[in-house]
């Protein structure tokens, strides 16, 4: 029986407002350029209608990996673990819970608990990103670059592409809407695809390197994993499947594969 999705909150006001900034972000792009530029082409049939499908799809996906992520257990240590016979040598205690830890686990002094391969504390999603939710991180930088790219695209195609509008005033429209549509919309796309194309893409070699952004930073801990593996033996561990098509999808469940890394 597949595990039930349960919602890890992390009560930090910092935190919920820069999730709330992302979300405004979103929220903006997701309105606005479909009302502005897509749907009114749409309309009078300069765009087919599988890009609105394609454009409203990232939309969905963008958020539901924002939601998925910012809501998801990272990998919190229980209070109680229960420690296997074969890793006793292994777990150490951790200074600041007082629990024995597995090793690759550190502590967040934001959340206030030790978290299973933790890679860091992302203010963003308001959550630490860890053994548990690394594989809806990773989701949620791959829909924002292709939601952001896909709205710089749209602007520039409604100045320099598309044929002007039959049933507004085209200079009014742009007097109205170029601040918003064209400034705004523009600069946060160009914002969000480059600082997003440069974390995904640094998220993605530690996944593949077997290494987190905290290790990262301790080149000499000796807490690294093992040998590179095959990148898609490295990622079908962290999304916990080996089917790659559900690595894109953001509501389900990850489960630990066994002894993840000695497959190919």
């Amino acid at each position: 029986m597949a595990p039930k999705l349960r919602l890890h909150m992390v009560v930090d006001p910092a935190g919920w407002l820069c999730i709330s900034g992302v979300f405004g972000v979103w929220l903006y792009n997701s309105y606005l350029v479909p009302e502005l530029v897509l749907l009114p082409h749409y309309r009078e049939g300069h765009v087919p209608w599988i890009l609105v499908i394609c454009y409203y799809a990232a939309s969905a996906l963008c958020v539901a990996a924002l939601f998925r992520a910012s809501t998801a257990d990272p990998g919190r240590l229980p209070a109680n673990p229960q420690i296997p016979q074969s890793e006793r040598e292994d777990w150490e205690l951790c200074n600041k819970c007082n629990l024995m830890r597995p090793k690759r686990t550190h502590h967040c002094r934001r959340c206030g608990h030790c978290v299973r391969r933790m890679d860091h504390h992302c203010p963003w999603i308001n959550n630490c990103v860890g053994e548990d939710n690394h594989w809806l991180f990773l989701q949620l930088c791959f829909y924002t670059q292709v939601l952001s790219g896909f709205t710089l695209v749209l602007d520039f195609c409604q100045y320099y592409y598309f044929q002007p509008l039959r049933h507004l005033d085209q200079e009014k429209f742009t007097a109205r809407h170029e601040l918003a549509l064209l400034r705004g919309s523009a600069l946060m796309g160009t914002l969000m695809f480059a600082g997003i194309s440069g974390l995904f893409y640094s998220q993605l070699a530690s996944v593949i390197l077997d290494t987190t952004s905290i290790e990262k930073m301790m080149p000499f801990s000796g807490q690294t994993g093992g040998p590179t593996r095959p990148w898609r033996a490295a990622l079908a561990e962290v999304c916990g499947t080996r089917w790659k098509a559900l690595w894109f999808l953001p509501l389900r469940s990850r489960r630990a594969l066994p002894d993840g890394r000695h497959f190919v």
